[in-house]
């Protein structure tokens, strides 16, 4: 309707052949392989580290001071929280109701969180510990609980930006209660909870930890596929 008045009221109107011409006329120059940007291309590799400082040491991580070289040519100085990862258990009771399975989480005081935290049931991998071995070990030292069945779930970082800690979360099945062993420190409350109300908590806000939400969301994922 607006062309049809702009022609009645007289205004010039292009004929096909200008338009063509302004087309061309705006096209975009080619870009060679020489002028593609930065951003296009894949960085491979690993930095090349300089020197390292350790410049902290403490019970469950270290913290080191190294000059890099990273993939693309930048050198930087990066701080780096040392650790030697984590095993999460997403430990799932699928017999009392399969449609609606129990999640297992702990609630403990944290103290860099300054509140409780609902989470899933974790602890740090010892030197040389495989990931299986470990992650039962924690599962019973926090829990009391045993799993008969066991794979991986996913692994992530928690922040890779200064911390190297890698978060390999498993998945723990057909689940029996022994006594819990858990350490002088830890005041554990255990919360065996249908992954519909885990689900429920998530998406009203009353979760915060990291690890409860990939684990649980993923899960609850793959379920629905």
């Amino acid at each position: 309707m607006t062309h049809r008045l702009r022609y009645l009221h007289g205004e010039n109107i292009d004929s096909p052949a200008k338009k063509q011409a302004k087309k061309t006329a705006r096209k975009p120059a080619a870009v060679t392989s020489n002028d593609k940007p930065l951003a296009g291309k894949t960085l491979r590799g690993k930095a090349k580290v300089l020197s390292s400082k350790n410049v902290y040491q403490g019970k469950v991580f270290w913290v080191t001071r190294d000059e890099v070289q990273e993939p693309g040519g930048v050198t930087a100085t990066r701080d780096v929280i040392r650790h030697n990862g984590s095993v999460v258990i997403l430990a799932v009771d699928t017999k009392s109701n399969p449609r609606d399975p129990g999640i297992l989480l702990i609630r403990q005081y944290r103290h860099a969180a300054d509140q409780f935290l609902l989470e899933l049931p974790a602890g740090r991998i010892e030197k040389g510990e495989k990931l299986i071995p470990a992650a039962k070990r924690e599962l019973i030292e926090e829990t009391g609980y045993r799993a008969k069945k066991w794979s991986v779930h996913t692994k992530y970082f928690a922040s890779p930006g200064f911390l190297s800690e890698a978060m390999h979360i498993l998945l723990a099945e057909d689940l029996t209660l022994g006594e819990a062993k858990p350490e002088e420190d830890e005041k554990i409350e255990l919360h065996m909870t249908p992954l519909s109300e885990v689900l429920r908590l998530i998406h009203a806000g009353k979760i915060h930890d990291g690890k409860t939400l990939i684990g649980v969301l993923l899960y609850a994922s793959l379920r629905r596929k």
